[in-house]
């Protein structure tokens, strides 16, 4: 949505910009220099000896920043600064930027119009929100002052490049009717000569990290009370990241919204903040991959069942079934990856959409939350946030709880099963998953292999014949060993039994069924499943004998190859065998060699013959190891597939924020030697801080996520070198064991270390801790149950505590005391357990210690609530505030303004990404909240054609008790300014 200020009289077009057209007809506009990838235009704004419109008021005054383009005859507005009270010589915190996107040329004219705002929490919603084609209220909660206007090539060839305006009054009406009446003729309140001067205002180009040129600017702000001389001084930048790298993470990023600020520091300089909120493609990019991947892992499921073979006539309808419901389920999914490949132009979901069924399996509002502080001493730093939606299945809804419960109850009723089904513990169905998943990958490669060593035997090369011998057997024996669990043989039994003509006896009592097997010791897998018949014709050492085909064709092989090298006068023949090829010596009287022939004649029929077992012992293990998820799907139908279901769209979401953390941290720490060492030798921790309330439909949410967070743990990275401008995550794998694919530019890619570029496998350990801070926790923890919450963090709690340790084992020490000298992690740790373990009410210091630790463990971060707005966006520029205090000495006097500042309404106008408005429910019936609350950039979403009103968020006064516990540390003593 974009509101124009477009004026019809020709008053108006006095004060808009005539365009110079060429011969051609076309017009010519002189663009702005910048540095590649950085913002076009940086202002800051200052206002001085402002005239109060009554005697004696104290001002509240707020600057409205409009845009004139010089092709268009009409007025865009922008933004806005923040709110400064009670001065009529404000100095605003809050700064102008203009992305590299946007459209802005030394011809651009900015309009700056100031006024003084009399109810700030009216002004802060309803001023942008009034319906169409009506009038305005009598009292709008604000009044005009004044404006100025000037060129944007007259900002930059200015002295020092700083402007002194003066700021006219309009006599005629107050231009704030037009601003919410744009479609009404402009009068004499656009010309740029006319109107009584009622103040100046300062408008001071910024360049961040740039030294100031001349002598310090020293400018007097009233800040509660008190005269604060601020001295505007920088040092030379230290580079955050290669430049090299935002061009390849702008193909991930999308839609970039920004904001400037400058906060004093302690010792009275400036520090300079820019603020930006970026959508991610991988918002729907991850789950089409993701989905595509899981369609076809689902269609070879359903052709393996169909080649099950025959069966009796009741395991037989029991297929029928399953196949029928497993189809359908095809088509749901084939359907829904149909529908998101439709949506090519949004790259977010927003909250509005989250029970829509063609886009359940995307992210709620995934964003990046990027602070880049530039302060006087310190380094330049970023700090990063991926904000999203609680992953959860909202479409299917939370009647009957989520994952966490739902599974357990499954699980449960599985294991007492009845007469029909045989009971196979997840553990065991996992394991057969993956057993299957590893015979459809080695099969391939043992004949790519095999058919190699013919080649090496045909061209009559021993060394290429001794390499190809060697890969030959490392795949065999790692597909002999995939079949050594007892799981294969036990589902063989069952398997026979199941076949016409078996005999089924009747399964034991529940009570044998839920017996466990000891880790320590652990005995066969199938010894509690006595529910597996058994029939005295089946011959149970048959699949012995299948079994240990494959390892005595490979000793042959091995032999024959020895012979052949040492009859050829290699001498190496022993040293490529190994311990294998003397095995394979001892069937010498088997193996008999003819000189005169050639070599790949005396292996062809080797090979085929090991060729020959590998397909038979395929063959039993596949229909085996079918036959065991077929008792898992025919339990229970539908229930067990809308389980994967649900699994399937919680974990999409989650993994989609998860791959965009992990590229936007690889790209900002790719020039970092400790981080790279840390991540492929440990890996990364990743941490969640979720908000939601145990109470109510969030219960369900907090199952979900828990569930969907702790799957994430089966995801790996690998990092290759991208070969095409197609820089975009692959996915490969099956549901229990993920891997992505992350393509690097050749210049980023070679900056790897070697272990890293030789296709390692990165890992990451995802964490997560919630703590409810809303109204309805209130109840929960009064009246409800919290167990659910304390059990969460209490978990992760000993994940992140185990990541520590390795890290603590495995990373050089040289690099651990560095972490040590920056701070005393084990005495983290040991503060968030005692805060776990104390079970007080709405304790946000555990989210403040886990944030902690993750930032000093090179972490990802994640902040979630239901839909990543409100209490999201506050925890977040709350995080941000604390930062610049505790690591850049943000002036103290100052914390509760910048809180303000980052909370603020920004009003954006124009094309390309930028409209950010603020707007009522469409039934126009609700009220804004009758506090001073402000919403930042971080959480203002689009919904439809225009944004959704984020509700006046908890004023529990318990909550407000809690968080002024910590005024010491991080958090806020003014109830009034801190609303959740």
């Amino acid at each position: 949505m974009e509101i124009k200020e477009e004026g019809a009289s020709e008053e108006g077009q006095n004060f808009l910009p005539t365009p110079q057209a060429n011969d051609t007809g076309e017009f010519q506009f002189t663009s702005i220099q910048k540095t590649p990838n950085e913002p076009q235009l940086e202002f800051i704004l200052a206002c001085k000896d402002l005239v109060a419109p009554v005697r004696d008021r104290k001002l509240n005054t707020l600057v409205q920043i409009s845009v004139i383009h010089p092709a268009e005859q009409g007025l865009t507005r922008y933004s806005s600064t923040e709110i400064v009270e009670g001065t009529r010589d404000p100095l605003f915190l809050t700064g102008v930027t203009f992305p590299s996107e946007y459209p802005i040329y030394e011809e651009t004219k900015i309009k700056l119009t100031v006024y003084d705002v009399k109810d700030k929490s009216y002004d802060t919603v309803r001023t942008s929100v009034l319906p169409e084609h009506k009038d305005p209220p009598p009292e709008v909660g604000r009044s005009f002052l004044g404006y100025a206007s000037f060129k944007v090539g007259d900002l930059l060839k200015s002295k020092e490049q700083v402007l002194t305006l003066s700021l006219r009054e309009i006599p005629t009406r107050c231009p704030f009717d037009e601003c919410l009446h744009p479609h009404r003729p402009l009068t004499s309140m656009i010309t740029s000569d006319g109107g009584k001067v009622v103040g100046t205002i300062q408008v001071s180009v910024v360049k961040m990290g740039e030294i100031e040129d001349g002598e310090a600017d020293h400018i007097t702000t009233d800040v509660q009370g008190q005269k604060c001389a601020l001295v505007c001084e920088c040092t030379a930048p230290e580079t955050v990241s290669r430049k090299d790298n935002l061009p390849f993470l702008n193909a991930v990023l999308k839609n970039p919204v920004c904001k400037l600020y400058r906060f004093p520091t302690s010792d009275n300089k400036w520090m300079r903040i820019r603020e930006q909120m970026s959508e991610s493609i991988l918002s729907f990019h991850i789950p089409k991959e993701l989905i595509s991947l899981q369609i076809k892992e689902d269609l070879c499921r359903n052709q393996e069942l169909k080649e099950l073979g025959e069966l009796s006539p009741h395991w037989d309808n029991l297929r029928k079934n399953v196949l029928t419901h497993c189809d359908q389920m095809v088509n749901m999914y084939q359907d829904i990856l149909t529908e998101l490949s439709k949506e090519t132009g949004s790259s977010f979901k927003s909250s509005s959409s989250k029970g829509e069924k063609t886009l359940e399996f995307v992210p709620i509002n995934l964003h990046l939350q990027r602070m880049h502080v530039h302060s006087p001493h310190l380094k330049d730093a970023l700090y990063d946030v991926i904000t999203v939606g609680a992953p959860a299945a909202h479409f299917q809804g939370f009647k009957n709880g989520g994952l966490r419960k739902l599974l357990h109850r499954f699980e449960t009723e599985r294991r007492n099963t009845g007469y029909q089904f045989i009971y196979y513990s997840p553990e065991n169905t996992a394991k057969a998953k993956e057993v299957l998943s590893n015979i459809n990958q080695l099969q391939p490669l043992i004949a790519t292999h095999a058919d190699l060593l013919l080649n090496s035997a045909s061209q009559h090369s021993p060394d290429s014949l001794k390499n190809s011998l060697k890969m030959l057997s490392e795949k065999t024996e790692l597909f002999v060993h995939a079949f050594k669990d007892q799981l294969v043989r036990s589902a063989l039994l069952a398997l026979y039994t199941a076949r016409p003509g078996g005999v089924l006896k009747k399964p034991p009592s529940p009570k044998n069924s839920t017996e466990e097997s000891s880790s320590q010791d652990p005995p066969p897998p199938m010894r509690r499943q006595d529910s597996i018949p058994h029939h005295s014709d089946y011959d149970e050492e048959e699949w012995d004998r299948v079994w240990a085909h494959v390892g005595k064709s490979l000793n042959c092989i091995i032999a024959m190859v020895d012979k052949l090298i040492e009859r050829d006068g290699s001498g190496e023949g022993d040293d490529g065998s190994g311990k294998d090829g003397e095995k394979g010596h001892s069937l010498g009287d088997s193996v008999i060699t003819h000189p005169q022939e050639d070599w790949y004649e005396q292996l062809y029929p080797l090979i085929l013959t090991l060729k020959d077992c590998m397909g038979e012992v395929v063959n039993r293990a596949k229909q085996s190891l079918t036959f065991v998820l077929l008792q898992e799907l025919a339990y229970s139908l539908p229930q067990c597939l809308m389980l994967t279901l649900r699994r399937d769209v919680v974990f999409s979401q989650a993994l989609a924020g998860l791959v965009c953390g992990f590229i936007i941290k690889l790209h900002t720490s790719l020039y970092d030697p400790g981080f790279l060492e840390q991540l492929h030798t440990v890996g990364l921790i990743v941490q969640y801080e979720g908000l939601l309330s145990t109470y109510s439909e969030e219960i369900g949410m907090l199952e979900d996520m828990a569930v969907g967070i702790s799957d994430l743990k089966k995801v790996a990275f690998k990092i290759t070198e991208a070969t095409s401008n197609d820089v975009l995550p692959v996915i490969t794998g099956r549901r229990e064991h993920y891997v992505v694919e992350v393509k690097l530019p050749g210049r980023m890619f070679e900056s790897l270390p070697l272990q890293i570029k030789e296709g390692q496998l990165l890992h990451v350990y995802p964490v997560l801790f919630n703590v409810g801070i809303n109204e309805q926790q209130t109840l929960a923890e009064r009246f409800g149950d919290v167990s659910l919450q304390e059990s969460i963090n209490q978990e992760n709690f000993e994940l992140l505590k185990e990541y520590y340790t390795v890290f603590m084992e495995k990373m050089p020490p040289d690099y651990i005391s560095h972490f040590q000298e920056q701070n005393d992690l084990k005495g983290l740790l040991e503060n968030l357990q005692q805060n776990i373990q104390a079970k007080k009410r709405k304790n946000v210091e555990i989210m403040w210690l886990a944030a902690t630790i993750c930032r000093k463990l090179n972490g990802i971060r994640f902040t979630c609530c239901k839909s990543a707005k409100d209490r999201t966006s506050m925890s977040v520029t709350l995080e941000q505030c604390s930062i610049l205090r505790d690591e850049h000495q943000l002036h103290k006097d100052f914390f509760i303004r910048a809180l303000d500042c980052m909370r603020s309404v920004m009003v954006l106008g124009g094309g390309r990404g930028f409209a950010e408005l603020f707007a009522l429910p469409s039934d126009g019936q609700s009220q804004p909240p009758d506090s001073g609350c402000f919403w930042n950039i971080t959480k203002l979403r689009i919904f439809g054609p225009c944004a959704v009103y984020h509700s006046g968020g908890s004023r529990d006064p318990e909550f407000l008790r809690t968080l002024q516990k910590f005024q010491d540390t991080h958090w806020i003593k003014e109830k009034k300014k801190l609303v959740f």
